[in-house]
């Protein structure tokens, strides 16, 4: 296909789409292919916009200048978002300002829209969260004795490690792969201020900024005095010290925790020697494994990891947390899923309650405001959270 021609292609089908031209976008469709991508996903070459971007933008209506919530034609945007994604339309592609068209539709206040692109990427994520499962049993079917040795020990090699969540469990452009590779974490060297805990490629860890959640996230953990209490994940040790502070002052105290300078460091504190504190060294995948097999159980469980997956954390919870919670226990996590931008964050909310529900597990959110973090972020590499409300979770067993 000539330059010229696709261009003229390209633009044909974006006005098409901001037009909300269903007749025309499906002869678009019919008609032409180019070769680097579906013709639901061509992008102005000026702008970046896809045709999902281009749907969203001519419902934006202008007071003064300035975007209003709703036009008339919202209805009309809707079926041609519709046409789109059920053609294949990528939900979560980025323009020329890093934004998605879930994104465009949430500054623009569409509200409808937005979700429209929130029920999408909730689709695609859970199709290729079943899509991994299939995979993983496929791969437990076959004999390990047809597979090299390296490769029989690649599960083994995403170690757990402390604190933070699986903020990169999705990211903006839907990648599911971590930022850092957990057992390459768990060999670096760790950096701790009283503000923030970094790894040796200054990605952040855990930040002092999280207290104020860490301390809501006990609050509701902590019901009454003497409870059983794990928390797997310690880092700076934030949740840790809301625990043992708590007027409801915990009977025990279990700490997991792998990487060996975080364990250097609450050795230097004392954790170690802390009346009604066991501390477990080693990855939850390992130690959760043998505190059920020595019959332990908890009123209250507490998940904060760096660098894994969200199919470790699903794990997490299916596997573990089922055989170590008391049936009256509650268990929270660090609700960092997706938090780089606010359509991610709220797919992952739906994803995670869908799982914890199939799990047999309620789940109650508490939305906590957060400070401007500007200065927070100075010298971290990765800004990992980019959202002004944190969504608190608070689990249980379903009566």
């Amino acid at each position: 296909m000539g330059g010229e021609v696709q261009h003229d292609h390209i633009t044909r089908v974006i006005r098409a789409a901001a037009e909300h031209d269903l007749t025309t976008l499906e002869e678009c469709v019919n008609e032409y292919s180019f070769p680097d991508c579906k013709v639901v996903d061509v992008q102005d070459p000026e702008t970046g916009f896809s045709p999902l971007h281009a749907a969203i933008l001519s419902c934006r209506s202008s007071v003064n200048g300035h975007g209003s919530a709703k036009l008339d034609n919202e209805d009309a945007g809707s079926s041609a978002i519709r046409y789109l994604l059920e053609n294949g339309a990528i939900w979560n592609q980025l323009d020329k300002n890093d934004e998605t068209p879930g994104c465009l539709a949430y500054r623009l206040g569409l509200l409808e829209l937005y979700q429209l692109m929130v029920d999408a990427g909730v689709r695609a994520e859970m199709i290729l969260s079943r899509l991994e499962e299939y995979e993983r049993m496929e791969d437990d079917d076959m004999d390990k004795e047809d597979k090299p040795e390296e490769e029989q020990h690649i599960a083994g090699n995403d170690q757990s490690s402390s604190s933070k969540p699986q903020d990169d469990v999705i990211d903006s452009v839907g990648d599911h792969q971590p930022d850092v590779n957990t057992s390459a974490y768990l060999s670096s060297t760790l950096s701790l201020s009283s503000s923030k805990l970094v790894d040796d490629q200054q990605n952040g860890v855990m930040m002092g900024w999280e207290s104020g959640i860490m301390k809501q996230s006990a609050d509701h953990l902590l019901t009454t005095p003497g409870m059983r209490v794990l928390n797997i994940g310690f880092g700076m040790g934030i949740i840790d010290s809301h625990i043992q502070n708590h007027p409801s002052k915990p009977a025990r105290h279990y700490i997991v925790e792998a990487h060996p300078d975080v364990l250097k460091d609450m050795e230097s504190k004392g954790w170690m020697s802390k009346t009604g504190v066991e501390v477990h060294r080693g990855r939850w995948q390992d130690v959760l494994p043998e505190l059920v097999a020595d019959g332990e159980t908890f009123d209250a469980i507490y998940f904060d990891t760096f660098a894994e997956s969200y199919a470790e954390f699903r794990e997490f919870f299916t596997e573990h947390v089922m055989a170590l919670l008391d049936q009256s226990g509650r268990w929270s996590f660090f609700n960092g899923m997706g938090a780089d931008r606010q359509i991610s964050y709220d797919i992952y909310q739906k994803v995670v309650e869908m799982d914890l529900f199939e799990a047999g597990f309620e789940v109650d959110w508490e939305d906590v405001e957060l400070p401007k973090l500007d200065q927070e972020w100075d010298g971290v590499r990765r800004k990992y959270w980019n959202i002004d409300s944190y969504r608190l979770p608070v689990c249980k067993f379903m009566d």
